[in-house]
C-alpha cells in the first residue's frame, strides 16, 4: 500500500501530496482534510474511496457556485446542470441541499424575484407564470408568487398609459400573456372578444 510522505501546501488553496516519496497529486486544501489525509497514512482502498467521494463533491459544488456566479437557479435547473456537467448524481443531491441549507439556492425566493422583475418589465400573470415554470420552480411557488404581485389589471393599466389605447396595445398586452379581464379592464369592453 501506498503510504502518504509529505502533503506541501501551495498557498492557494492546494495540497501537493507525496505518495513514498514520489510527487503524486495537487489536491483541494478542503477535500484533503475531510477525507483525512495526513502524513503517515496508507492509501488502502477505503481511504481511496473517502478521497474519490469527497473530489465529487468537491467538484460538484464547484460546478455549482460557476453555475450560480451569473443568477440564481432552481433546485431543478441546477440538478440539471450539474448532471450536465457529468457530476455523480450522489455528489449533485449533496451539493444542491448543502446550498440550500446555506440559503444560497432558495426557491421560494427566486419564484418571488423572478415573478416581480417580470412584471416590472410588463409581463402578465400567464406569461409570468410560464416562465416560472420553465425555471423548474413547483407550481405551488409559482402560485404564491404570482398572488403575491400587484394585480394583473392594474399592471395592464399602467401599461394602457404609456402605451395609450388601441389596438396595437390590446394586442401587445395580449402578447405580454395579459389575461382577456385584464385587457378588457385596462382599455374598456369595446376591445373584448365580440364572439
Amino acid at each position: 500500500m501506498p503510504t502518504v510522505t509529505a502533503l506541501r501546501d501551495d498557498r492557494r488553496g492546494r495540497v501537493a501530496v507525496e505518495l513514498d516519496g514520489v510527487p503524486w497529486r495537487m489536491l483541494p486544501l478542503d477535500v484533503v482534510v475531510r477525507a483525512g489525509i495526513a502524513e503517515g497514512r496508507l492509501l488502502d482502498r477505503p481511504a481511496l474511496r473517502l478521497l474519490r467521494r469527497e473530489l465529487q463533491r468537491a467538484e460538484a459544488l464547484q460546478v455549482a457556485t460557476r453555475a450560480l456566479r451569473a443568477r440564481d437557479l432552481s433546485t431543478r435547473r441546477l440538478g440539471d446542470r450539474l448532471a450536465r456537467a457529468a457530476v455523480t448524481p450522489a455528489a449533485a443531491a449533496e451539493s444542491v441541499a448543502a446550498l440550500t441549507r446555506a440559503g444560497i439556492v432558495d426557491d421560494a425566493r427566486l419564484a418571488r424575484t423572478r415573478a416581480e422583475a417580470l412584471a416590472e418589465r410588463g409581463y402578465g400573470d400567464a406569461a409570468i407564470r410560464h416562465r416560472l415554470a420553465q425555471e423548474g420552480l413547483p407550481e405551488e411557488l409559482v402560485t404564491g408568487a404570482v398572488a403575491g404581485l400587484a394585480g394583473e389589471a392594474e399592471r395592464a393599466a399602467r401599461l394602457v398609459e404609456r402605451r395609450g389605447t388601441g389596438i396595437r396595445t390590446a394586442r401587445y398586452l395580449t402578447g405580454r400573456g395579459f389575461g382577456e379581464e385584464a385587457v378588457e379592464a385596462a382599455l374598456g369592453a369595446r376591445f373584448g372578444h365580440d364572439g
